[in-house]
């Protein structure tokens, strides 16, 4: 297996404006996801997907691979994550890149570590499936303590089982799909789709599976950068 790990990184963000490369500790955002996909030794490359030239600027400086510009044209708020790797993988392909699997690490998602990029990839080549994604279990959960409007604008359960859900362990587990996912590339390239049907999620703790959407995301990722060099997390 030859794998290689993707980062994409687009200039224009708006939740939390130019994220990818604000201070988080003592380097940008960016170098996190960098320095941990270099320090797993999965990868024979590390590369940025980026339309950004201070990106891609911070993005080599860390060891990353910026082998070309992304399309400005594939930076928009509104392009598909999947029409970014269909075009990032044809044209490292199409530059002789010698590789058959690839994973999408999310720059958004810092503290996934070595051990759960190693623990995901170890999923994925034992099994037989389509794709491995991190996962955290949700909490709240879409079986107890989630509603949505009904056609009466009332609140309901978003959804229902037959037995009632009187307390969330008892709740179906359902997961959220957060920062990282390993695809082979025959597979991505015949369906264009990150998710298929044979796709198995790894899970990750939530402190790990910290998001960075908006400006409070990122106070709380400082937090927890701090309690790293005094918890195991």
């Amino acid at each position: 297996m030859n794998a290689i790990c993707i980062i994409s990184a687009r200039g224009g963000s708006k939740g939390v404006p130019y994220k990818n490369i604000q201070k988080l500790g003592n380097k940008p955002l960016i170098a996190h996801s960098i320095e941990t996909a270099k320090n797993s030794k999965l990868f024979k490359h590390v590369i940025v997907s980026t339309d950004d030239k201070k990106i891609a600027s911070i993005a080599k400086k860390y060891g990353a691979y910026v082998p070309f510009m992304r399309p400005k044209k594939l930076a928009l708020d509104s392009t598909p994550l999947e029409s970014v790797l269909v075009y990032t993988v044809k044209k490292l392909k199409s530059m002789k890149l010698d590789f058959d699997t690839f994973m999408i690490k999310d720059c958004t998602v810092p503290f996934i570590d070595e051990k759960d990029m190693q623990g995901a990839m170890r999923l994925f080549k034992k099994s037989n499936c389509d794709g491995v994604f991190a996962a955290i279990r949700a909490h709240p959960n879409p079986y107890f303590g989630m509603m949505e409007i009904d056609s009466k604008g009332y609140l309901q359960i978003s959804k229902s089982l037959k037995q009632n859900i009187t307390r969330r362990q008892n709740a179906p587990v359902v997961y959220a799909i957060d920062g990282l996912y390993i695809l082979k590339v025959d597979r991505f390239l015949k369906t264009s789709k990150i998710f298929m049907s044979k796709t198995l999620p790894y899970e990750i703790t939530k402190a790990h599976g910290h998001m960075i959407d908006f400006p409070i995301d990122f106070k709380l990722a400082e937090c927890l950068n701090d309690l790293k060099k005094t918890l195991s997390m």
